[in-house]
């Protein structure tokens, strides 16, 4: 006698128009990373913000929403996804308000804390929902192709949202635009989404709180400052204590009765690989976003919003790169190719930013175009391996692990490949410049039209080929990162099986 094992059950029109829904909260909570890329002067001119002010209302979103998002998956799995995803949906409507009509900077930065806490419900809710509503295997990587495209699609619409709103209304509509997509999700959430949440989840570790957050800011901040300004004793302070938070928190992940993070996630072969795999493609995405923004505006000269619209261009093929390998993946093509695959697709891209020719438009938008199709590709499966080997109990908070080490991906993206760019930049730059323009592109043009005729032409001219030369050597750099992380994915995903339960609920 044999026995065999049920399919899963399929989903229907039901499960993938609540995908549909789930995922305009997603478009939004992307978006709002990047949507005060053009309204920032106007904001200036209304609310005088200081430079410190002006800061912490870039920042704070992105520094709440990475620190909370292992807090708020392990939470909803508590609670329920739906219910904690809805309670998000409220917060991110009601500090939209709050932000669109502020009139001071405190109150729009304290509208923006409340924006990332909202966002770090809304991110690994929708993903965990994602696996409870998709069990069958081929379904779930369809459904996670569209998540992963929408992410990514959303950071680069962000600033052209920003920049067309700005143009034709004022600065409040970039966040009022949220409000019909929260008060849809409040709407349907309860009629479409199922709710699920861990059975028998342990008692809230209250003590794991703090210690994530101890761990994740300052890292994440240390990491971009050091991206910004280099090393200097300051950064090395903040990446000393993310780091020893971080071992704390990680000591108490192993004494605790009940975890915040589920030691059993780190049990299974695919979950493991999936999220260093998944953080270096964020670093492969944000790396080079670094370079071909200021490429676009300072050397070859394009407006902030002409920038933007055709920076959308290499984003256009994202939309078809992950259902292309969720396609490819069921139709029998090992997924360690797919990754190994993409990840060759995406160091091509860098090198065609490191070929010497590279100073047009038109080849600047294809390698962007390139690099974006191969790390969609590693994204998509990734998170779809990830949830895979996560018990449906625990999704939650595998999808925040997941998230969390995309956070520090792409982080650290910018202060490798931007440190590298840096060193090159200051290298080419005539030493008799002035400290500013040997500093940045933006300081050696801001000089440069401070200086008369042939002088400040000349310095904006060796200022724009020294920022080249460094792209082309971020560029080679970038090549050979992914390149390694090419032959990582093809030894350590050799084999690795999506499971349906890590087998640890512990």
């Amino acid at each position: 006698m044999t026995t065999t094992t049920p399919s899963p059950a399929r989903a229907g029109r039901r499960e993938w128009t609540a995908l549909a829904v789930l995922m305009l909260p997603l478009l939004l909570v992307s978006m709002d990373v990047s949507v005060l890329f053009f309204a920032i002067p106007a904001i200036n001119a209304d609310l005088a913000p200081t430079g410190t002010e002006q800061l912490w209302m870039f920042d704070i979103y992105a520094f709440v929403l990475a620190g909370l998002l292992m807090t708020m998956g392990s939470l909803g799995d508590r609670i329920g996804r739906r219910r904690l995803l809805l309670f998000g949906a409220a917060a991110f409507g009601a500090a939209s308000l709050v932000a669109a009509y502020a009139d001071s900077a405190p109150t729009l930065i304290a509208a923006r804390a409340v924006l990332g806490i909202g966002g770090a419900t809304l991110m690994p809710s929708t993903m965990a929902l994602v696996r409870t509503m998709f069990a069958d295997p081929g379904q779930r990587a369809q459904a996670v192709g569209v998540w992963s495209a929408v992410m990514t699609g959303g950071v680069a619409l962000g600033s052209v949202m920003s920049g067309l709103l700005v143009e034709f209304f004022w600065w409040g509509s970039v966040f009022l635009v949220n409000l019909p997509a929260m008060a849809l999700l409040l709407v349907l959430g309860p009629v479409l989404l199922p709710e699920s949440k861990d059975p028998s989840p342990g008692r809230f570790d209250l003590l794991s709180v703090p210690l994530s957050l101890a761990a994740v800011l300052p890292l994440i901040h240390g990491v971009k400052e050091f991206a910004s300004h280099g090393w200097e004793p300051e950064q090395g302070a903040f990446l000393g204590a993310g780091l020893l938070f971080g071992a704390l928190f990680v000591w108490r992940q192993r004494r605790a009765a009940s975890p915040m993070i589920p030691r059993g996630l780190f049990r299974s072969r695919g979950f493991g690989p999936a999220v260093a795999l998944n953080a270096v493609s964020a670093l492969g995405m944000m790396g080079s976003s670094l370079f071909t923004t200021q490429y676009l505006q300072s050397v070859l000269g394009m407006s902030a919003l002409e920038a933007a619209l055709w920076s959308l261009a290499p984003s256009l093929p994202i939309a078809a790169a992950a259902p292309a390998a969720a396609a490819a993946v069921q139709r029998g093509v090992p997924r360690v190719h797919v990754v190994t695959a993409g990840f060759a697709v995406a160091a091509a891209g860098y090198a065609l930013l490191a070929a010497p020719g590279t100073d047009s438009l038109v080849l600047i938008l294809v390698a962007a175009g390139v690099l974006a199709c191969g790390i969609v590709l590693v994204m998509s499966q990734m998170t779809d391996l990830a949830l895979g080997a996560a018990p449906v109990d625990k999704a939650g908070a595998a999808s925040s692990v997941l998230e969390t080490g995309a956070e520090f991906g792409g982080a650290l993206g910018m202060a490798v490949l931007g440190s590298v760019g840096t060193a090159v930049y200051r290298d080419a730059m005539p030493a008799s410049a002035p400290g500013t323009a040997r500093e940045t592109l933006g300081g050696a043009l801001a000089t440069a039209a401070e200086l008369p005729g042939r002088a400040g032409e000349s310095l904006a001219e060796a200022a724009r080929a020294a920022f080249t030369d460094s792209m082309h050597v971020a560029g080679l750099t970038g090549a050979a990162l992914l390149t390694v992380a090419a032959v990582a994915a093809a030894l350590t995903l050799r084999g690795i099986r999506p499971a349906a339960d890590c087998g640890d609920r512990d």
